[in-house]
């Protein structure tokens, strides 16, 4: 395959309308209810103000650009964009012509904020409630419909099997519900910590790291044996290790203790989605870029199926499809910080495509989809009648390229003939379970100016995703991957969460906005977050 054939094969997907850029808007000329300036503002449960441990840190370039920008096509201008034509291309108007999308009438679209990662220590006890109940007052007033909270497995089960500590999370939605307030809450069955710029560390409960001293296949493992402990193998899922529970068998019985403990939260509404964590960092994808093994933005990865169990179930699919020989993960992969032009697997016309390659790539991706179909239909059995979610990550470097590189060693077999989240949404649409789905607010433009070797395209992503989950009329759902507080990245947000004329008015079904910190709430910052949720409530909001 030729060099220039990735793009002409990636052209034939469904793609959305190109971003224009923008320059920041004026300052807002209005103001909140609640004066930010006063408010009290605790480092005490803040893992990182700037940063979400659980997130690619990956900062794209200062989002000021030039006043023009050329395009290819007319029509592909961002709702609103006032564009002039030149010639073949386009030119996008000086800032002083921009005209905002008007959402006024649009669809309600429900926002959320996901709470500070340390705000349950270690003994499971509430830090600092009083600082806590003044913060969700103030996003109470600008019309937030509720927060986001992660259930630590590490902490609520941290010490014998089956010994639940619920306390301070109980308290916490105590103070939720007086507020009248929503509650997702996350299942989170991974180690939180260990990247760059966090100091809050949960990891995973201390029982079940004793076992992996003395069993590390638990793990996920890379081609190097390197293990990586920020969550559980899939290989596990229907093995009797974890003294005597299957590691599925052990989710099934937190999420049913979770129900039982918040009965009553749920019978008052106070709960209205569950998110059952599938993977590291809570997605469902294999831990394929871990910054603690040394991969750097925008390496491919690494393939993680060299623990015992995975290998033996690969062995196995390999006899029963008659070819032996092909239990074995490919050799040509490069390492972490590789570009897929310097692997025999992963440049164009390479492995990838063969019969072999197509083999394992298909049994790694269905590995991904049998987890979270194990795992989701459990959670159905323990929250019967609640709705349940699952979130998918944004791995948009590298989408430019025929072997979409950094999806393939995650686990969505996503190259440019094929596509990779299809089988992903009809497993979702099985259990009612809603896609969550991250980099709702980046803009391919963006990453091409930070990281043009990357040959990224999240626009491209994002909206084959969403199409994805959408033709198989399953919720979808959406949260930023990195830090937003500027008009641009919130108008980016609003443009995919109510996508302009599209004719079946499809929409998010919620947003979760990541993350709640003494940053969001200064009050230029705050005054454009309560802009951003009047336009996804679909209320009017003033132009400045």
């Amino acid at each position: 395959m030729s060099q220039l054939s990735a793009p002409v094969l990636n052209s034939l997907r469904p793609r959305p309308p190109s971003a224009c850029s923008s320059t920041t808007m004026a300052s807002l000329s209005y103001g909140t209810q609640t004066t930010i300036a006063s408010l009290k503002v605790s480092p005490g449960f803040w893992g990182s103000a700037e940063f979400n441990s659980c997130r690619l840190s990956v900062l794209g370039s200062d989002r000021s650009r030039n006043l023009a920008v050329v395009r290819d096509s007319a029509e592909r201008s961002e709702g609103g964009v006032a564009m002039e034509t030149v010639g073949d291309n386009q030119v996008e108007d000086s800032p002083g012509k921009l005209e905002e999308r008007d959402f006024t009438g649009t669809p309600y679209v429900p926002i959320y904020v996901m709470l500070p990662l340390g705000v349950i220590n270690m003994n499971c006890e509430l830090v600092e409630p009083e600082v806590l109940l003044n913060q969700l007052k103030v996003l109470k007033s600008v019309g937030v419909d509720g927060v986001m909270v992660d259930c630590w497995w590490g902490i609520v089960e941290a010490h014998n099997p089956q010994g639940y500590n619920w306390s301070g999370y109980k308290r916490f939605f105590q103070i939720v519900r007086e507020l009248n307030l929503k509650l997702q809450v996350v299942m989170s069955f991974h180690e939180c910590g260990g990247n760059v710029g966090d100091d809050v560390h949960i990891p995973l409960p201390h029982w079940v790291t004793e076992i992996g001293q003395k069993n590390p296949d638990i793990y996920f493992t890379d081609k190097e044996g390197k293990r990586n402990n920020e969550c559980l193998t899939w290989g596990i899922d229907k093995v009797r290790v974890l003294r005597g529970r299957t590691a599925v068998e052990v989710y099934f019985d937190y999420m049913r203790s979770f129900r039982v403990e918040f009965d009553e939260f749920f019978e008052g509404g106070i709960i209205s989605e569950i998110e059952v964590g599938l993977g590291p960092c809570g997605e469902l994808r294999y831990p394929s870029y871990p910054e603690n093994h040394g991969w750097k933005y925008p390496g491919i990865g690494e393939f993680q199926c060299y623990d015992r169990y995975l290998m033996k179930n690969l062995k196995e699919a390999a006899e029963v499809r008659g070819h032996s020989f092909w239990g074995r993960a490919p050799d040509n992969t490069g390492s972490y910080n590789s570009q897929p032009h310097e692997t025999g697997f992963f440049r164009d016309g390479g492995d990838y495509d063969s019969y072999y390659g197509r083999f394992f790539l298909n049994w790694y991706s269905r590995f991904l989809v049998d987890h979270g179909d194990r795992v989701l239909a459990l959670a159905n059995l323990a929250f019967e009648g609640t709705c349940i979610a699952a979130k998918v990550s944004g791995i948009h470097w590298w989408y430019k390229t025929a072997s979409h590189p950094a999806e393939l060693t995650a686990g969505f077999y996503n190259p440019c003939n094929r596509d990779g989240y299809a089988s992903i949404a009809a497993m979702l649409k099985k259990h009612e379970a809603a896609l969550n789905f991250t980099c709702v607010e980046m803009r391919t433009l963006d990453q091409h100016e930070g990281f043009p070797e990357a040959l990224a395209d999240p626009e491209g992503l994002v909206w084959q995703v969403l199409n994805a989950a959408w033709d198989a009329n399953i919720p979808v759902a959406s949260e930023n991957a990195l830090t937003c507080h500027d008009r641009e990245g919130y108008n980016k947000i609003l443009a995919n969460a109510k996508p302009q004329n599209d004719p079946d008015g499809r929409h998010l079904s919620a947003f979760t906005y990541l993350r709640l910190s003494p940053v969001l709430l200064e009050e230029h910052n705050f005054m454009e977050f309560e802009r951003f949720v009047k336009k996804m409530h679909g209320e009017a909001a003033p132009k400045s």
